[in-house]
């Protein structure tokens, strides 16, 4: 059956990983950086994780897996290397209601964490659906050389222009053809050659022009 790919807001929303190992640590990371209040439970700690512990979005208990810590988490995370633990914690899960990912076991999987390419405000995710995840790795390395950093300023400079045209264009048709031109090949290329000043000049003439066209 076919997933449903979201981009979910963690921030300050509780999130539990049970496994202090290495995988922990980059599942860690990435559920810091998106503003999770975490929850690392195992009897041992890696070091890099024990690191994390100085930041106040995180709590670490060092024990063996127990139910009791899953309830009112938003999802979870299991990493040990203990196959019967991790099927209880996917089964516990399942009962409370609670989005469960169990590392390298597609079938026990509630969703799937994606390769992503991260550009600033633009991320791009690839998912094989926990078929082969190398292979998503493979393509986020095609994607990152293609992808830029001045993709991602780019977007930036996008959104303030786009936030003019939600105040001063109201009719939805005439907008999306105006935003429709602004993200075109063009006008990234102009920002590439000339800078985000003078492409934000180059956008308000370009608006200008186009809604007296449509108009």
């Amino acid at each position: 059956m076919a997933k449903y790919p979201i981009f979910l807001n963690l921030e300050g929303r509780r999130v539990v990983v049970i496994g202090g190992g290495t995988v922990a640590v980059r599942k860690t990371q990435v559920l810091l950086d998106c503003g999770a209040r975490l929850v690392v439970v195992a009897d041992n700690i890696d070091k890099m994780i024990a690191a994390f512990g100085t930041q106040k979005n995180i709590e670490l208990i060092k024990s063996k897996y127990e139910k009791s810590y899953l309830p009112t988490a938003v999802l979870a995370i299991a990493s040990t290397n203990d196959n019967e633990i991790n099927k209880q914690i996917y089964k516990d899960c399942q009962e409370l209601e609670i989005l469960c990912n169990v590392v390298d076991v597609p079938e026990l999987c509630d969703f799937f964490v994606p390769a992503v390419v991260k550009r600033g405000n633009l991320q791009i995710a690839i998912s094989t659906n926990g078929n082969c995840p190398a292979y998503a790795g493979h393509l986020r390395k095609k994607l990152e050389e293609l992808i830029t950093e001045q993709h991602g300023k780019f977007l930036e400079v996008l959104e303030i222009t786009r936030q003019n045209i939600i105040q001063e264009i109201t009719e939805p048709d005439k907008r999306k053809i105006i935003l429709g031109k602004l993200c075109d090949d063009k006008s990234f290329d102009y920002f590439l050659k000339n800078g985000s000043e003078n492409w934000l000049s180059y956008a308000e003439e370009l608006i200008k022009s186009l809604h007296a066209e449509i108009l």
